[in-house]
């Protein structure tokens, strides 16, 4: 486990495309090579995932992110997924309740992490309200959440009340049955762009007035990328096609191979829980 001596306070997410500053990664678990993949593609491999991991997090060091890696508290194959865990906010981080039980343990896991680190809590998602932190997506002054099998209206009516409390405006977006989660289909460029899959996937109308890119059938999950500062972002390098949309538009994309996660349909921006922003 990698531990820093980063000072957090008094302002964590100044906005939500801030230039990221802090953030929280979980090392994958082995059972990832368990994990049913998508479509057409092959199982990961743990060895491989967890040295995608690590270039991932060079790639944050070399653009100022101080990123602390932590080993996997859970077996679950999804465990490097933190940010399903919580979402943090100006004043402190939000506690999800994910809707895998085996997850769950790994929310008052990260609170001891949080609170060891004199990173404050805001606010817990209460039973029996149920959501992850990768159907929800910050930019500008609005929170976007995705109604998903992953959830319960308890659990996005109670996110929505904590995001007002904090002066963002919630939205909920509709996604396909077949579509696992926000993050698996949108990523935020900017304060007012975004990537998004087909309307096919997605409910594009929830996104009126944010300048969209859209990914092609097939490479939805290049959606998710990472935001690393306005019109900054880093992505897979499996989804080149994106990648050249986003740089002709004029937004700078780091690129990195994180495809044994890719193959079970986790994106960048699931990999990384934001900690600061400036």
């Amino acid at each position: 486990m990698h531990t820093t001596n980063v000072s957090f306070g008094p302002r964590l997410i100044a906005r939500p495309t801030g230039a990221l500053r802090a953030a929280v990664l979980v090392a994958p678990s082995p059972a990832i090579e368990e994990a049913r993949p998508l479509p057409g593609e092959p199982n990961a491999v743990h060895r491989r995932a967890a040295e995608q991991q690590n270039i991932l997090i060079k790639t944050l060091a070399y653009f100022g992110c101080d990123a602390t890696l932590l080993d996997a508290h859970t077996t679950d194959a999804y465990a490097s997924a933190v940010v399903d865990a919580t979402i943090v906010f100006e004043n402190g981080a939000v506690m999800m309740r994910p809707s895998a039980m085996s997850r769950r343990p790994e929310v008052a896991w990260l609170e001891n992490e949080f609170m060891r680190r004199d990173i404050p809590i805001a606010g817990h998602i209460a039973a029996p309200g149920l959501i992850d932190g990768s159907d929800v997506l910050m930019a500008g002054n609005t929170a976007f959440i995705g109604v998903t099998k992953r959830n319960n209206a308890l659990g996005r009516s109670g996110f929505a009340q904590i995001a007002k409390a904090h002066g963002f405006d919630a939205i909920e977006v509709r996604v396909a049955d077949t579509v696992a989660s926000l993050r698996a289909v949108a990523g935020i460029v900017a304060a007012d762009e975004v990537v998004l899959a087909p309307p096919e996937l997605i409910d594009h109308a929830a996104f009126a007035g944010f300048k969209t890119y859209l990914t092609q059938r097939g490479d939805e999950v290049g959606a998710g990328v990472l935001n690393l500062g306005d019109r900054h972002v880093l992505a897979d390098i499996r989804f080149p096609k994106i990648i050249d949309t986003l740089r002709r538009a004029g937004t700078t994309v780091e690129v990195i191979d994180l495809y044994d996660f890719a193959r079970i349909g986790l994106t960048p921006s699931m990999l990384v829980a934001d900690i600061k922003r400036v």
